[in-house]
């Protein structure tokens, strides 16, 4: 069930009734319409793919600093994502100077448009940079590439200096996969990239070993009873070791390990995928309440090796990189947020971390 606070209605219903900017400024587009849908040529076309986003992706404009790229979830809803975040910039007070894009990864059962990529929906999907059935040559972290060299286009955005990728749920996963693995952070000139995680079901580990097992047989986990309250703390109650295979024989298969990589992370060697996941600057959003496996829960054997529910997986994840990887980046619990993208990015501990200053 969608929860709407009072203050996301507000900042949805401000959103059709915004007056202009300035004469000069263009306004954002914030409804998930045609008006605001835009085409990424990938590959040299005439392949290409739709995205909702705020400004026109090829026109020059000045009043652009940062970018934020959201990624959807399982149902490829790119409209419902575009207005998550278009109403997390209104409440952040950023929409006049960050361009929004909400990138869809169409599936084979979707209605396409002429030249439209379709991503493939399972296994090695679009959320861990699959490729395309349809264009072969083409993985879906080819085009969140190209949005980040559009984005970087000192001849289109001259004052963009900061990208966000992120994604709740499915697209936590492909956030997760793309931070590590991808060919163009730190490529881009002057603009720098970082990366949120939100809720994700499963995560790329960078190691054969798994949470260990306590008492009852579940992976060592935080209380799943005990909620907590609003500053409350990763849990860091975890130990890690080898993983009984024959329970799960593709645990360690990317894309929940690193194993047998095709298309686009296959030329990457594991330490350097590792090296990467650990330094590229990353922040994981975990709900307070994510504790249900429900809206498309990975209970798969490969699933289960990582945790009982999403919040144990990510808690997991993060302290074994902490650890074992040395990485120095952040974790969120974020209060009385179940598996819900408008609770997590619509909240004050969430907005700073998606509209950076």
């Amino acid at each position: 069930m969608l929860i709407r606070t009072p203050l996301l209605v507000a900042a949805l219903a401000a959103l059709t009734t915004a007056p202009s900017l300035t004469r000069s400024t263009p306004e954002p587009c914030t409804t998930a319409t045609a008006a605001c849908e835009r085409w990424v040529t990938l590959g040299g076309g005439p392949a290409r793919s739709m995205v909702y986003a705020t400004y026109a992706l090829d026109k020059r404009n000045t009043s652009i600093t940062r970018a934020l790229i959201m990624v959807h979830g399982a149902d490829r809803n790119a409209d419902h994502y575009f207005e998550t975040a278009t109403a997390a910039g209104f409440l952040a007070g950023a929409l006049g100077n960050t361009i929004i894009i909400a990138p869809r990864f169409a599936a084979g059962k979707d209605t396409v448009a002429a030249n439209e990529v379709v991503w493939p929906s399972r296994g090695d999907s679009w959320r861990s940079g699959g490729m395309s059935p349809t264009n072969p040559t083409l993985s879906s972290f080819d085009l969140a590439d190209e949005m980040l060299r559009e984005l970087a286009n000192k001849k289109l955005f001259p004052n963009l200096t900061h990208i966000v990728v992120t994604g709740h749920s499915a697209g936590g996963q492909f956030a997760n996969r793309y931070e590590m693995s991808n060919k163009v952070h730190g490529t881009l000139g002057g603009v720098t990239v970082s990366y949120a995680v939100a809720n994700p079901s499963s995560y790329a580990w960078p190691a054969a070993v798994r949470p260990m097992p306590v008492g009852n047989g579940d992976p060592a986990t935080a209380d799943k009873e005990a909620l907590g309250d609003s500053g409350e703390a990763v849990n860091a109650n975890f130990t890690y070791g080898p993983f009984d295979s024959t329970k799960a024989p593709d645990y360690d298969r990317w894309p929940a390990g690193l194993e047998h990589r095709t298309g686009y992370t296959a030329a990457t060697t594991d330490d350097q995928l590792r090296k990467q996941l650990a330094e590229r600057p990353t922040t994981y959003l975990l709900g307070q309440v994510d504790v249900l496996p429900l809206g498309g829960f990975d209970s798969s054997p490969s699933g289960m090796a990582q945790g009982p529910t999403r919040r144990a997986r990510g808690e997991a994840f993060f302290k074994f990189i902490t650890d074992s990887l040395g990485a120095k980046q952040e974790a969120i619990i974020v209060p009385e947020c179940g598996h819900n993208d408008r609770c997590i990015f619509t909240t004050s501990v969430v907005l700073p971390v998606i509209f950076p200053k």
